[in-house]
């Protein structure tokens, strides 16, 4: 199983340097977990930066995908994990929801860099 996080959605959609990291993930479905979380963080961004129309076609795109409501134990895993690995909360939800499916995390936040279960490439021309 794969979970990308919202910054490479964001990568992939903008078809930045990065994109091609993220393709082979975002694109087998059938192995793909998307936190609803990533869904808001995602349409927010979009919406702001290109409007409506893109952002519900950013979503649909993600909703390929097997979509995962935050629960009780993935907020009590994201508490423990964001304290453990001082992560921001939405961080945290979204690495304990790839540890709660066994899914490998791609990100290209540096917040992740090194942490077990993560693939992480550092942004480029930024």
């Amino acid at each position: 199983m794969n979970l990308v996080d919202s910054s490479g959605w964001l990568e992939f959609f903008a078809d930045g340097a990065n994109a091609g990291f993220f393709a082979k993930a975002i694109t087998s479905t059938d192995e793909l977990v998307v936190p609803t979380i990533s869904l808001l963080e995602v349409f927010k961004r979009v919406l702001q930066q290109r409007g409506e129309n893109s952002a519900l076609q950013a979503v649909a795109h993600m909703r390929q995908g097997k979509v995962v409501t935050l629960d009780a134990d993935i907020a009590l895993a994201a508490a423990h994990l964001g304290i453990e690995h001082k992560l921001p909360l939405a961080d945290s939800v979204i690495l304990a929801t790839a540890r709660r499916y066994a899914a490998t995390l791609w990100t290209q936040d540096a917040d992740f860099n090194g942490i077990a279960g993560v693939r992480f490439v550092a942004r480029t021309g930024r």
